[in-house]
């Protein structure tokens, strides 16, 4: 069985025809059904992954392969555009913790019930995390976070509910964990829905981490919104200047305040003013607000680590108390 070969102007080549003929017209041509998961992205425009690289493959070789003639499935035409430069969707990712917030917020003023596609705020919620940069615009195919598609999601909370009579539909993980914090906890997790909806077009929700000594953490990258806008905060070198002087100003260490780690004590000059900063109240309580010294705890490195190292993130005393049953 042949495998694709084409260059990347063939390919652009394959678009142009694609564009004269119409999707429909074009598949027909040569052989292909409507892709449902990978497409090519360019000019704006969703092209049929597979069908795009076989009839490039033709403009080539003077003879186009057809579905049946490929050796690789999508992922393998996926890879092999990509190699090439052009952008190309993937399946409809798996629905963040944050899509998922939004989404039981939403069910949850209307007594958990499944809302269908047509719904105002079905509508209103798909149009919102569209603009969610969760998810890189290249591999948002043309689906992506679409009304049907939020309203399944609903479906997929509702039938969770313990008061659901239903068969649970298909849905991740996330569902019932995020389900779970909105019972216990109905109104710290609506607030943390407004807090998403709020950060959003802030830049530190969305700005790349800075390479600072202030908690690099891999979580960071796994986070949502939230989380990542708390980081940036915490990598800001004027309120880590400012913290430390108002301790040394008080008469006291620059240590941490769970373990008590002296970084100057135990390095030397090296160590000297050495620490990192941490906000104790996280913002989707705090909200949007002016940061005060006495909202910023000093720890050490591991300390600042255990933290973050999976949400819901610890308070300072909580981990003092992990600390001290240990």
């Amino acid at each position: 069985m042949p495998q694709p070969d084409a260059t990347a102007d063939d390919v652009l080549a394959a678009i142009s025809e694609f564009d004269l003929l119409g999707r429909d017209e074009f598949l027909k041509k040569y052989g292909f059904g409507r892709a449902r998961d990978y497409f090519v992205r360019h000019g704006g425009r969703f092209y049929d992954s597979k069908a795009i690289l076989g009839v490039a493959h033709g403009y080539r070789h003077g003879e186009p392969l057809r579905s049946d003639d490929f050796s690789g499935g999508d992922e393998a035409v996926a890879k092999q555009l990509r190699g090439m430069g052009f952008a190309v969707s993937d399946p409809n990712p798996d629905w963040t913790e944050d899509e998922i917030v939004l989404a039981c917020d939403l069910i949850s003023r209307h007594e958990w019930r499944y809302l269908d596609e047509n719904h105002p705020e079905v509508e209103e919620l798909s149009h919102f995390l569209q603009r969610l940069s969760e998810h890189p615009e290249e591999r948002r195919g043309p689906k992506f976070r679409n009304s049907s598609g939020v309203a399944r999601k609903t479906a997929d909370i509702a039938t969770r509910h313990p008061d659901s009579t239903g068969k649970p539909t298909r849905g991740n993980k996330l569902d019932k964990i995020v389900l779970d914090r909105f019972l216990a906890d109905p109104a710290g997790m609506a607030a943390r829905a407004r807090a998403i909806r709020a950060a959003i077009d802030e830049p530190a929700a969305t700005a790349p981490l800075p390479d600072l000594d202030l908690a690099p953490d891999a979580s960071a990258d796994e986070g949502g919104i939230l989380e990542r806008k708390a980081l940036v905060r915490e990598r800001d070198p004027k309120l880590r200047r400012d913290k430390i002087s108002s301790v040394l100003r008080s008469g006291g260490t620059v240590a941490c305040e769970v373990c008590e780690f002296d970084f100057q004590r135990t390095y030397g000059e090296r160590g000297r003013l050495y620490i990192e900063v941490h906000h104790r109240t996280p913002l989707h309580v705090s909200g949007k607000v002016r940061t005060r010294l006495t909202d910023l705890a000093l720890l050490c490195s591991n300390c600042h680590r255990m933290i973050h190292r999976r949400r819901p993130w610890l308070t300072v005393e909580e981990l003092q108390g992990h600390l001290q049953g240990s």
